[in-house]
């Protein structure tokens, strides 16, 4: 997703040098932003939607990393794009679906950023009231008119958009008549400026209670919102500014490639914001850090649950036999004393086998 009309091909001027290497640089970006971004958001998402209890919060910041998923997912395309000069060889079908998922990234992004201010603040000032209505349910039910909101605000950007040929080269981009400072202002003022006036208000708030509050899980969880926020607000400010800046001076050909070189380094911020709340995750919540340490090693004790059985199952059935041949030489009695042990040392192998510990539960 540029922030402008990607169709349009590099500046043949002085600044083609640093065009390319823009590109280069550009590139590696985005490769970094892809591999982060997948990893990253996959564990987050594995933490959140299968270690974790089903709470509110985790019902947010799983819906937050899901938008970041798809949207690092489908990075590829875009990879493979500036690696060959901004063609595309994808067809017309991928370039509405990579433009359309790109834009509900952002929107479902800053949306539940806002849903999450909200509910972090009504849950601080009305706590009895948060108590009794505030169910996991009913986040689930908000995330889905959320992702629904994202994808209606969606639709015409990717209306829009559309396979370009231009000198025997084909480019996706947005139509060479459409109006597209309207879809400026719209992705601006939906997408930035009023869900960011509801979470500032809602953070003022916030902070006035906080000052409040001594418990430290509380306060960790509005630590964690306000660095979340402060990211997205860092990594999409710049894209909206260039994006402004591209339609008042696009007809202005000495600015072509300063626009060009600006759009590129406002786009690679603005995909960047995708794989960064996973690391805030890690560094800024203890309890995440040790979901991951117990996650990583569920994954490695279920790999290697087989192979323990195995070898139980063989060290038992090595024990049986010894005793089974002993058994053939004693008396009938001694049999039965001999019967009695086999089973009660059957039982306590397959009893220690079939315990687990149990699951913790943390609310990120």
């Amino acid at each position: 997703m540029g922030a402008g009309n990607t169709a349009s091909t590099a500046p043949s001027s002085g600044l083609e040098l640093t065009v390319r290497r823009m590109n280069t640089v550009t590139l590696v970006l985005y490769c970094m932003i892809f591999v982060v971004g997948v990893l990253g958001n996959s564990l987050v998402i594995y933490v959140t939607g299968f270690r974790m209890k089903r709470t509110v919060n985790s019902v947010w910041f799983l819906n937050l990393a899901l938008a970041d998923f798809l949207f690092t997912a489908f990075l590829i395309f875009s990879i493979v794009s500036l690696y060959q000069d901004h063609q595309w060889p994808f067809g017309e079908f991928m370039c509405k679906l990579n433009n359309f998922v790109s834009v509900v990234n952002m929107f479902a992004s800053i949306f539940l950023l806002t849903a999450i201010s909200l509910d972090r603040c009504v849950s601080i000032w009305v706590v009895v009231w948060a108590q009794n209505k505030r169910t996991v349910q009913k986040s689930q039910i908000l995330s889905t008119v959320i992702w629904v909101m994202a994808g209606t605000c969606s639709i015409p950007f990717a209306t829009f958009r559309e396979v370009v040929e231009n000198q025997g080269k084909k480019f996706c981009g947005y139509r060479p008549h459409v109006n597209f400072k309207s879809l400026c202002v719209v992705r601006f003022v939906l997408g930035f400026l009023i869900p960011f006036m509801v979470i500032f208000i809602s953070c003022v708030a916030i902070g006035i209670r906080a000052k409040r509050l001594q418990r430290k899980r509380r306060r960790r969880t509005l630590r964690i919102l306000f660095s979340v926020v402060t990211a997205f607000f860092i990594c999409w400010l710049p894209f909206h500014v260039m994006s402004f800046v591209e339609v008042m001076i696009k007809d202005k050909s000495d600015f072509t490639s300063i626009i060009y070189i600006g759009n590129g380094l406002a786009v690679s911020l603005a995909f960047m914001n995708s794989c960064l709340n996973p690391i805030l995750y890690v560094f800024l919540c203890d309890e995440f850090q040790k979901k991951i340490r117990q996650s990583i090693c569920f994954v490695l004790e279920s790999a290697l649950a087989e192979d323990r059985l195995y070898a139980s199952s063989q060290s038992l059935s090595s024990h049986l036999s010894r005793i089974s041949r002993k058994s053939d030489s004693v008396s009938p009695v001694e049999r039965t004393d001999t019967l009695t042990s086999l089973n009660f040392t059957e039982r306590k192998v397959f009893t220690s086998e079939g315990t687990q510990s149990p699951r913790e539960d943390v609310e990120v």
